[in-house]
């Protein structure tokens, strides 16, 4: 009994957690009305990435992808980012703070790469592998979408779970995750150079309006 002591005790904090929070009325409406936002979204993403592949856009010169051969690696893609995706939602579940804040970070970081990609239309890399991802594909018809390019998705969701975790281990592995999928899109030639380096710019300014959006519901607000 002595050893399940510190795991009772752990349950019972974050049951207050979530009860104290889930208490507040601002709290409650973020969070209803975020998941409601984020259904919504998920439904139109399919149909709007149809449209977006069947539209021309123009081609970037980029030197970097340019300058090798392109390899598929959708495996270690896929692997690292679903292994990311648990530990976010897992730490999340915990968390309300964390819940929150990367329900409506992801919301935002959402919206702007539809207007980004809108604005921005791009054709693909010469000679992309298309990422095979089971998982990711359902959002985007059930085929292969290659012209969502500016910026990548993968790249800042990466670098928004970095913002988002507490726990210092997490936040490096989230870091280091956000560089391991920036090269391997690259080398997939699934983006150009652009896209990579300006998702974590993107991220970075969602999660900040995010934060001042839902500050009033967060138990302990932490500077990124």
């Amino acid at each position: 009994m002595c050893y399940l002591a510190p795991v009772m005790h752990e349950k019972k904090i974050l049951h207050q957690q979530w009860k104290s929070a889930w208490q507040q009325h601002y709290f409650r409406s973020k969070l209803i009305s975020g998941v409601l936002l984020l259904i919504i979204l998920l439904a139109i993403l399919p149909f709007y990435f149809q449209s977006i592949e069947n539209r021309n856009g123009f081609q970037l010169n980029d030197w970097l992808v340019n300058h090798f051969a392109p390899m598929n690696v959708s495996t270690p893609i896929f692997i690292i980012i679903w292994i990311m995706a648990g530990l976010v939602i897992l730490n999340a579940l915990i968390d309300p703070d964390i819940f929150i804040l990367f329900l409506w970070s992801f919301i935002f970081l959402t919206i702007s790469r539809l207007l980004t990609i809108y604005f921005v239309p791009l054709n693909p890399p010469n000679d992309l592998i298309p990422l095979v991802d089971p998982i990711s594909n359902t959002f985007y018809g059930g085929g292969f979408v290659t012209k969502d390019l500016f910026y990548s998705g993968h790249t800042s969701t990466q670098f928004l779970m970095f913002l988002c975790f507490k726990n210092k281990n997490l936040k490096l592995a989230a870091l280091l995750s956000t560089i391991a999928i920036g090269m391997l899109v690259l080398i997939q030639h699934i983006h150009y150079t652009i896209d990579i380096i300006s998702a974590p710019l993107f991220a970075y300014a969602v999660f900040r309006i995010a934060k001042a959006w839902v500050a009033p519901a967060l138990a302990y607000p932490h500077a990124a």
